[in-house]
């Protein structure tokens, strides 16, 4: 019983801040600041809920960042697979330190990369497109954390499961896609919900690559609820904030066990 209570009082810094945003976005913009502050709406009403979806195309803003996830969550996944794999089990000169300097692109903030990263594609003609926002995460340094993930699991791999399939006339790349990655789901979880977040979260691309509000993502679309003077519309912000974490939870809700067997075979856990 007191191990219930005690994590129950640590839990509420966690659990706070989410209902704080949830009962905010039914309460009217007079009861946001009300003090004494209350923890549920004395007047409730979905009106904040309807301003987020007529103030701006954010119904639009919503499919975007959602297919440009799932796009970014899928090539990840297997441009990743295919590198982690080539890395653990094909042993070629150089190896080793070719992963090193894959590793370094953790070490490389995407405010250094953003200028050049604007002027190629500027140069292609794609600025206000969604492209950048789909290859450039599956090819640059996004993806280097889901390689050393999907490396690090496939290097647990007994190598008889290897062998047995060479024995059974198995090319490498059949090797990769009908035994190595049926075993990997635990690591490919964990490379979903990185990259699913990542893509999901992402602020300062779409804000130097897209212009026009049709084509914003979520993060942009939250910044535009402000009223005549500038200010934010509190109540709204939350309201659209609010049906934003939606997709998280579930994607995390799904994929929460295999999610924290991949980061224990991954040694990433602690």
């Amino acid at each position: 019983m007191a191990l219930f209570l005690t994590l129950c009082v640590l839990s509420v810094p966690f659990v706070f801040p989410t209902w704080w945003m949830v009962t905010t976005s039914f309460k009217p913009i007079s009861q946001v600041f009300a003090f004494p502050p209350s923890l549920w709406p004395q007047d409730a009403s979905l009106q904040p809920y309807r301003d987020a979806l007529t103030l701006q195309p954010f119904a639009q803003q919503y499919w975007n960042s959602l297919y440009i996830a799932v796009l970014v969550t899928l090539g990840t996944i297997v441009f990743s697979s295919m590198a982690g794999y080539a890395f653990a089990r094909v042993r070629f000169p150089g190896a080793d330190a070719l992963f090193v300097v894959v590793l370094l692109g953790l070490l490389v903030p995407a405010e250094v990369t953003i200028v050049p990263l604007f002027q190629l594609v500027n140069r292609f003609g794609l600025i206000d497109t969604h492209w950048p926002l789909i290859v450039i995460p599956m090819l640059g340094a996004p993806s280097v954390l889901a390689t050393f993930i999907m490396r690090q699991f496939f290097l647990a791999l007994p190598s008889e499961l290897e062998d047995a399939g060479r024995m059974d006339g198995l090319s490498r790349f059949a090797i990769y896609r009908r035994i190595a990655m049926p075993l990997a789901r635990p690591a490919v979880a964990a490379v979903a919900i990185f990259t699913f977040l990542h893509s999901w979260n992402l602020f300062l691309e779409p804000l130097v690559f897209l212009s026009s509000k049709e084509m914003f993502t979520l993060p942009q679309a939250l910044t535009q609820y402000v009223d005549a003077y500038g200010g934010p519309i509190w109540n709204v912000q939350l309201a659209a904030t609010t049906m934003t974490v939606v997709p998280v939870l579930v994607v995390f809700v799904l994929a929460q066990r295999q999610f924290v067997q991949g980061l224990a075979h991954t040694g990433l856990k602690g």
